[in-house]
């Protein structure tokens, strides 16, 4: 492992852990992307209706700080909107999912890892 914290083995060419970015990608696949920035880090979705909820919808912000492959690099967001009438309201967001998208980022970044550092 580099002094970074990042393997050789890791692309060099994002500006933030290649792992992080990849299984984040990977794991917000469900949500229409609305932009990604793979220098600084950052990925938005757009507006996502779960199809049994058509009265509220979800918006992630992905931000990954680090190189390194670590939790303290991953900030995810969750905004929540409700549906009144014809307009949509801001709503809070179960804190819960914010941090279950962490956990599936970081399980599915290590396996990137892992798969990349295991024999051919």
């Amino acid at each position: 492992m580099g002094t970074d914290g990042v393997t050789p083995t890791a692309p060099q060419t994002l500006g933030v852990n290649a792992y992080l970015w990849q299984a984040a990608l990977e794991t917000l696949s469900f949500l229409p992307l609305e932009s990604s920035d793979p220098f600084g880090g950052v990925i938005l979705s757009g507006w996502y209706g779960p199809p049994n909820s058509p009265d509220e919808r979800i918006k992630v912000a992905i931000h990954i700080m680090d190189r390194a492959l670590r939790a303290e690099g991953l900030k995810v967001a969750v905004f929540r909107q409700v549906r009144a009438g014809a307009d949509w309201r801001n709503a809070l967001a179960n804190p819960d999912t914010a941090h279950q998208l962490e956990d599936a980022i970081l399980t599915r970044a290590r396996a990137l890892r892992m798969a990349a550092l295991a024999p051919h």
